[in-house]
């Protein structure tokens, strides 16, 4: 077959294979594969809030499973501006290169009213989503805590099957709920940047305490000897902080991510927490409490799910609520009265 002939078929496969019904084993032997399409329909499934698909997703990830946890995962977050796309994209495309599988879980922000979201990840990361070692997955984070996707621990077990040995998760920016990201990685990395005056302003102390590492980005031209400078400020503060991690001590470095100064050393550190922590026992203790931890989480959510979908609670809350809102009723009250409907 002419090298024409061949494009042609595997586009035509590639179409059938997004258009056509697949069973459980599809998916699963489809992922296991390393199938792109098939990775893709699989995360999709899995993201889906059909109850269907819910019950489908559930059955591959079973026989998933046994295939998955083979992967170091970073979570990374940092404010607006501060080039979370482009510092994925350069250490990204560097760890490609030198034969490393990398999937990037690119959060977007989801509109408050609409639900809807810009999904420009891979605009933004366009050299990378063509190395053929990467695969970048934008997701919307429909309004959830920490700008992370419900299901995201779910798609990284479906990377990790499809042999990702890198899991990059891009948060939406900083803030308390953060602790949702650190809750499903290993090494959490804050991106920041140098400026005027105190290097500390409105940066919030509890988001400096769940990093693993703080990195001053665009540490290049004028702005390197301030990213220093800032770099020196941060290793100070965090002197005083309590390590996040058992046995490992965050710092603060620079990098440049449009000259990829810097990169490879982040690359390193990261390299070392792994195996420290994995010499330790943390790095298996830390990921064990993690599924505890989202086990009971997602009982929390299953059964606030199931009391506002109560007929009783739907024919009475409303009521209720407005009595708080009218101040003739004290809220501990309206929360005693709409849990005994519920239990009742």
């Amino acid at each position: 077959m002419i090298d024409g002939q061949k494009s042609g078929h595997d586009e035509t496969q590639k179409r059938y294979r997004k258009r056509t019904k697949l069973s459980v084993d599809n998916y699963v032997q489809g992922v296991l594969n390393r199938d792109r399409v098939i990775l893709a329909r699989t995360v999709t499934l899995v993201e889906s809030n059909s109850k269907s698909h819910n019950m489908l997703a559930q059955q591959a990830l079973q026989k998933l499973l046994p295939h998955t946890g083979n992967s170091i995962r970073l979570g990374i977050t940092g404010v607006p501006g501060v080039g979370k796309s482009s510092f994925i994209e350069r250490l990204g495309y560097d760890l490609c290169e030198q034969g490393h599988r990398v999937a990037v879980l690119a959060i977007d922000p989801s509109s408050s009213v609409t639900r809807g979201s810009i999904l420009g990840d891979k605009t933004r990361m366009t050299k990378l989503a063509r190395h053929p070692n990467a695969f970048i997955r934008p997701s919307p984070t429909g309004g959830a805590l920490g700008g992370v996707t419900r299901k995201s621990r779910e798609t990284i077990w479906v990377c990790e099957a499809a042999g990702f040995d890198v899991i990059l998760v891009e948060t939406v920016g900083v803030g308390q709920s953060e602790i949702t990201v650190r809750s499903m990685v290993d090494f959490f990395l804050l991106l920041m940047l140098s400026g005027s005056g105190d290097e500390l302003q409105g940066i919030k102390k509890g988001v400096i305490e769940l990093a693993d590492a703080l990195v001053i980005n665009k540490a290049d031209g004028d702005n390197k000897i301030k990213a220093e400078a800032a770099k020196n400020e941060y290793n100070r503060a965090l002197h005083y902080l309590q390590p996040v991690t058992e046995g490992w001590s965050a710092s603060a470095y620079t990098c440049s991510a449009l000259t990829g100064e810097g990169i490879s050393e982040i690359w390193r550190i990261i390299q070392k927490f792994n195996e420290r922590t994995t010499d330790s026992g943390v790095f298996g203790r830390r990921r064990r409490s993690q599924l505890i931890d989202w086990t009971r989480s997602m009982i929390k959510e299953h059964l606030q799910e199931r009391f506002f979908n109560h007929p009783e609670i739907v024919r009475i809350r409303p009521k209720i609520e407005n009595a708080v809102v009218q101040g003739e009723m004290p809220a501990t009250t309206a929360v005693k009265k709409l849990l005994d409907a519920y239990e009742k």
